[in-house]
Order: structure tokens, then C-alpha cells, then sequence
């Protein structure tokens, strides 16, 4: 048996240039981090004693005999891709919900390849898995999905992502004190807006708008660059929040999926109770909302909030990992 855990990210600034349609004409970045929420996935060889040869558990739970009659599109993709000469069981866990803006598909994708190859005795490397997931993603099961989350969930930790022109993603993890880093920390709040959605309906609406919002995406490009200044700094940390609430403004321009009536009165609520900026995590219309608020305004905006799951959480730096190997 092997098990894989794979965490979730945080995507804090430059999303939208992660996409190919823009990155391989223009280049792209963007500021992430992972923290202490994850996916697992548990992998082994199926016993020879069932009709079927594949039985996959997520929120559903599939019995099939070829990999073509599974319906999970990912599984079905990356069995496609990985040749083994017996059955499987696959099951996925999680600790926070699918579809809510913090890349747990592409967690998700990094996980169970990480297990696959395991199962197989090879040891994969980190660029390998950030690149091999975005190939499946993007080539083989055809998603409207950026390059950012499946490099963050692979490395783990806090970096700058570069987005190269010739398809590469370049990790350089970001250079600043523990002190500062877990100042940000502390400024932090995570909050379930209640709903769901499909990430990939909202980021194919964005990929047709990109060549008519060019200004916009290199308004968000150079927003990273502002960000780092303010992290490795003497910038008030406060400054970081103020950057995120005009990202998050200048992101909604990008899309009119990206928001709507029940976040923007989430947000506003927020900003009232003393939350200095935010934004709504993944390619938006539902998910996660992370603010940036100071901790003496902390209680109160939690209280204004008290209909949303809160959701605390550090900052983490380990990226998908084998934590059982029993083959």
C-alpha cells in the first residue's frame, strides 16, 4: 500500500498569467504558498479476487473493468498514461472540499501520480510531477486550467512561480525571515463561502477574454513584483492586504463569472468588520475566501462572518510526499 499527501495552495497574486494561452507569448508569474490542508490517496494492487479490475473511492465509489469504463476523468486519463499489469484500488481523501479555489483537483492529480510511480518503485522527482500534472490536465483530459497549481502542490512551500515562454515553470522559493513570514500568517483568514463550482467553466470564459484584457494581466504581472517588495521589505505588513483587495479588484475585470451578488456582500461584510483586503481563491464564483485582517480585528469579522466555516491554517513547505511505502 502507498499513500500520498499532497497539499493545498494559496495563490496570493499574479493568477490569470498561469494560463498557456498567455504565458508562452508573454510569460507569466505568481506568488504562492502551500499550508497544512491536504489531499491523500491511498494506492495498491488489487486482489485478484473481484469481477472488477479497478476500484476507485472519492466522493463516489467506481467498480470497473476497464480503465475506459472509468468515469473519473482523471483517473481515467493517468491509468491511460501509466501501463500496470495488474488491478488497482485508488482511494482519495481530503481535508477540505473539492472545488473550492484551493487547487485540489490538480492536488489531487500530483497526489496519485506521486503514489502510481511509487507503486511502481520509481521516485519521482518534483519537476517531473509539476510538469507531468499539467500535461494530464491540460493535453489529456482537455480542462481549462492554469500551470500554478499542480507546480505549488509538487513543491510545496512559498514561491515565486515563473511561467516561461517555453512552456517551463521556474520555482524560486521566496527569501524572507520566519518572523515575517508567520507576521503574514497571523494576518491571515480563511473562510468556505458555502458553495462550489467548476473551475474549468469560469478559467475557459477567462482564457477567451485574454487578448482583450492584455492591460489588466500585466496589472496583475507586475502586482507579484509589488508584493515580493513588501515581504523581503520594510513595508508595513498592512501594505500586502491593500495589494490583495486591488488584485482582487482588478481580477473580477477579467471575467463576469468570477463574482457575483453573494460574494461581493461576503466581501463587503468583511471589509466593514475590518478586514483590510481579500479575494476569492481560485478561478472564483464560489470556494474559498481568503482576507487579510489584523489580529486585534480578527474576533470581529469572524463574528460577522459567523455563517461561513472558518478555516485556520499555516503555511507549510514540504510539497507531495510518500508518507507510506509498503508495496
Amino acid at each position: 500500500m502507498i499513500i500520498s499527501r499532497t497539499p493545498f495552495r494559496i495563490s496570493f497574486f499574479g493568477g490569470g498569467t498561469d494560463y498557456p494561452d498567455w504565458y508562452l507569448k508573454n510569460g507569466g508569474a505568481v506568488l504562492s504558498t502551500t499550508f497544512d490542508k491536504y489531499c491523500y490517496v491511498t494506492c495498491r494492487a488489487l486482489p485478484p479476487f473481484f469481477e472488477h479490475n479497478y476500484r476507485i473511492a472519492y466522493s463516489i465509489v467506481e467498480n470497473a473493468i476497464n480503465i475506459s469504463d472509468i468515469k473519473h476523468p482523471a483517473v481515467r486519463g493517468i491509468l491511460g498514461e501509466i501501463e500496470f499489469k495488474h488491478g488497482l484500488e485508488i482511494h482519495a481523501d481530503a481535508d477540505l472540499p473539492a472545488r473550492s479555489g484551493l487547487g485540489s483537483s490538480s492536488s489531487f492529480i500530483v497526489g496519485l501520480l506521486n503514489a502510481l510511480y511509487a507503486l511502481k518503485g520509481k521516485r519521482v522527482s518534483q519537476s517531473f510531477l509539476a510538469h507531468e500534472a499539467i500535461r494530464i490536465e491540460q493535453e489529456v483530459i482537455n480542462e481549462n486550467v492554469g500551470s500554478q497549481d499542480q507546480v505549488a502542490a509538487a513543491f510545496g512551500g512559498f514561491n515565486l512561480i515563473h511561467f516561461q515562454r517555453n512552456g517551463i515553470a521556474r520555482v524560486e522559493p521566496v527569501v524572507i525571515s520566519q518572523e515575517r513570514k508567520s507576521l503574514l500568517n497571523d494576518h491571515l483568514m480563511l473562510f468556505f463561502t458555502g458553495f462550489s463550482r467548476i473551475a474549468s467553466d469560469i478559467a475557459g470564459d477567462q482564457i477567451k477574454n485574454i487578448d482583450a484584457k492584455v492591460d489588466e494581466l500585466r496589472n496583475m504581472r507586475s502586482m507579484v513584483d509589488d508584493a515580493l517588495n513588501i515581504l523581503v521589505g520594510e513595508s508595513e505588513i498592512q501594505d500586502f492586504g491593500r495589494l490583495l483587495h486591488e488584485s482582487w479588484v482588478c481580477k473580477q475585470s477579467l471575467s463576469k463569472k468570477i463574482s457575483n451578488e453573494k460574494i461581493n456582500e461576503i466581501y463587503r461584510i468583511a471589509r466593514n468588520s475590518g478586514a483590510i483586503g481579500g479575494k476569492l481563491l481560485g478561478a472564483g464564483g464560489g470556494g474559498f475566501m481568503l482576507l487579510f485582517v489584523e489580529p486585534h480585528k480578527q474576533l470581529e469579522v469572524k463574528n460577522a462572518l459567523d455563517k461561513l466555516v472558518y478555516v485556520p491554517f499555516k503555511f507549510e513547505s514540504a510539497g507531495s510526499q510518500i508518507i507510506h511505502y509498503e508495496p
